[in-house]
């Protein structure tokens, strides 16, 4: 099975990519976690993703605030996908790092995924690793199931209790 890497440029991104880390597990994707500043430590940074492919992996998830170089970079040294995962850290609420990461010059996509989406980074990545792997793309479709009957129990559960009772018991 193709492993997916989860990326940050520090570790103070943990704490938003350990969803992207969480829903890899649910789905039995085996992953590694990395450290690497697309400034500070630009080399380690370009040399994980030349070498990606060649070590196992089908994707890189990339978390990234600020300027938000991170994911470009890596998708400038490999070809694997790479997701952008934009994270909220400045006071311009992960906007710089979304508007970072989404415009990257033609020829060099990042997929990107909302301001700490990592879930949906993850969920991104299990659809992109299913494409060659139907056991993980049955588990997507049974995930999915999954999905639309708690909304389908929800709506059920609104239309007996009533608006107001609803409200009352998701408080």
């Amino acid at each position: 099975m193709l492993k997916a890497a989860i990326v940050m440029g520090s570790d103070s991104d943990l704490g938003v990519l350990s969803a992207a880390a969480k829903t890899l597990e649910l789905f039995s994707v085996p992953f590694t976690i990395k450290i690497l500043s697309a400034h500070r430590t630009t080399d380690a940074a370009l040399s994980f993703a030349a070498s990606a492919e060649k070590n196992g992996f089908g994707v890189i998830i990339a978390g990234a605030g600020g300027a938000a170089h991170l994911p470009g970079v890596l998708a400038a040294a490999t070809t694997l996908p790479v997701i952008g995962v934009p994270v909220n850290a400045t006071p311009l609420n992960g906007m710089d790092a979304l508007l970072s990461i989404v415009q990257m010059p033609a020829g060099i996509p990042v997929a990107t995924v909302g301001v700490n989406s990592a879930k949906n980074a993850a969920l991104l990545a299990v659809q992109m690793l299913s494409l060659a792997q139907e056991p993980l793309r049955a588990k997507l479709k049974e995930y999915r199931e999954k999905l639309k009957q708690e909304v389908l129990a929800k709506t059920d559960k609104l239309e007996k209790l009533g608006y107001e009772k609803y409200l009352e018991e998701m408080k």
